[in-house]
């Protein structure tokens, strides 16, 4: 049945890429206004030994990942929306098949403007993973997350700062954000915050969005995003954390390198010690992917 997951889930994802891929290539929009743009990318890497007198196991793996944006801005309206997701597996020969990568996003962002570059807005954030993560550390080896659990909303109203068509800031004076955990085996233990036995927790406070998309060298291009929320009703000094970063290196027009880094700090996601405690922890991800990428 695992296996069967792993395989819909892998087409599910290589379906959406082919489709997002052809809709960008074909599709030609008469409203200048709006502004369409993305990349996608498939990383495969493989290990093959045979009597091989240092060591080691065999070894496949791939990771593939999907951006995607479109805007609109006209007039005194701006409207920004972000689509990503990313999906990998490594399998060798003794530890069979991990997750690596795992992740589903999109936002949207509507704006008025006020006065020049500056809008009166209203966000919304969604944030979760596609198949169960294991803690390979024990044995049993037992799931720690999954689809919705955890799923992130946040929803907010503030100001939306667009002096170029680079950067954008996003201060959600008055939001909520709702920590989802469908699954009965993890709220039953009170994981990502909720009490046990709930299957969600929410928070008012303050939302603080940074974006960057430049292009500064040419075929060199990063992409930031840093997300900042305090809790007005519980600790709020303690903010939480969230930023993605990706360099894209084009090599040509089919080749690329990427590398991708993601930090998280939540006050509500407590991280088992050697100890054996439960403490909120600094969590810090880096992959360095080589492949086939289309941009659009």
């Amino acid at each position: 049945m695992e296996k069967m997951m792993k395989r819909v889930i892998l087409s599910c994802v290589c379906l959406v890429l082919v489709s997002g891929i052809a809709y960008a290539e074909n599709h030609i929009s008469k409203d200048s206004s709006w502004t369409y743009g993305g990349n996608s990318s498939l990383n495969l890497n493989q290990v093959s030994l045979s009597n091989w007198a240092a060591g080691g196991e065999n070894a496949i793996g791939f990771d593939v990942l999907l951006n995607y944006s479109a805007d609109y801005k006209h007039f005194k309206h701006l409207w920004q929306n972000r689509l990503e997701m990313a999906y990998g597996l490594n399998q060798t020969e003794v530890n069979g098949t991990k997750k690596t990568n795992d992740k589903l996003y999109f936002s949207s962002t509507y704006g008025y403007k006020m006065k020049k570059s500056l809008y009166l807005s209203a966000m919304l954030d969604f944030n979760t993973q596609f198949a169960k993560g294991y803690d390979y550390k024990v044995e049993p080896r037992v799931y720690i997350s999954r689809f919705m659990a955890p799923g992130y909303l946040t929803t907010g109203l503030g100001l939306t700062w667009n002096p170029k068509a680079w950067f954008t800031a996003t201060l959600s004076a008055i939001s909520w954000r709702g920590t989802f955990v469908d699954s009965r085996y993890l709220s039953d233990q009170g994981a990502f915050g909720v009490e046990p036995g709930e299957r969600l927790f929410s928070e008012m406070g303050g939302n603080l969005k940074v974006e960057i998309k430049y292009e500064f060298w040419k075929n060199m291009s990063i992409q930031s995003r840093v997300d900042l929320f305090s809790n007005y009703l519980d600790k709020p000094q303690n903010v939480d954390v969230k930023w993605d970063v990706q360099l894209n290196m084009t090599v040509n027009k089919w080749f690329s390198a990427n590398i991708t880094t993601n930090m998280i700090y939540d006050d509500d996601t407590k991280i088992l010690q050697k100890t054996g405690k439960k403490v909120p922890c600094l969590q810090f991800k880096e992959s360095l992917g080589i492949g086939f990428q289309v941009n659009f």
